[in-house]
């Protein structure tokens, strides 16, 4: 089994540097522009996907719905164990607003966010779901920036902590006792042809 993991295109969002969270945030212009290139670039790859499936919320679904129109495969149910990480009273904010309110270690405040490993496990908890229902599968999983994160640490501990580009594409394969990494946090579609 292989797993692609995409993180949903840009939102006006995230051009302001807020975090969204949970809050049900569309993709911009540039976004469906960037989930257009994604798909031309799986579209011509030799590695051929099965289905994709992708968050509840509207920005990785939207992703998700070009992807699948593009490759001819189908769009499963959307599923909230994979939606982005509930960022308590900091959604909505930018960083210097979180700065100002809670400081330099804003992710440590009693804001109300979700812990790290609340967010681990419900996505792995997905994760071996789908690989316990379709072994042979490979799947593609359009997510969101911090779960994404979270998931990678957790299916590939080796694999450098860095942010998660928005519609950046990752594939892990699935081997005898866990999870061998054949792409990272890759945007090499999001180029400009030369």
């Amino acid at each position: 089994m292989k797993i692609g993991l995409i993180r949903h295109g840009k939102t006006d969002w995230n051009a302001l540097g807020k975090i969204q969270g949970q809050t049900d945030t569309p993709l911009n212009a540039e976004g469906i522009a960037q989930a257009k290139a994604l798909a031309e670039r799986l579209s011509r790859d030799s590695l051929k996907w099965d289905a994709v499936v992708s968050s509840d919320l509207k920005r990785a679904y939207e992703t998700a719905r070009i992807i699948a129109a593009k490759l001819d495969i189908p769009l499963w149910p959307a599923d909230s164990r994979i939606r982005e990480r509930y960022f308590g009273e900091v959604e909505g904010t930018t960083e210097e607003e979180r700065l100002a309110r809670w400081g330099a270690d804003w992710r440590q405040s009693s804001s109300g966010q979700e812990r790290d490993d609340e967010v681990r496990s419900r996505a792995m908890a997905f994760i071996e779901e789908m690989a316990g229902l379709h072994p042979g599968a490979n799947l593609l999983v359009v997510s969101h920036g911090s779960l994404l994160a979270q998931l990678l640490k957790a299916m590939c501990a080796q694999l450098e902590d860095k942010p998660i580009g928005n519609m950046s594409f990752s594939v892990l394969e699935r081997e005898e006792g866990g999870w061998k990494p054949l792409l990272h946090n890759c945007t090499e579609h999001l180029q400009p042809s030369l």
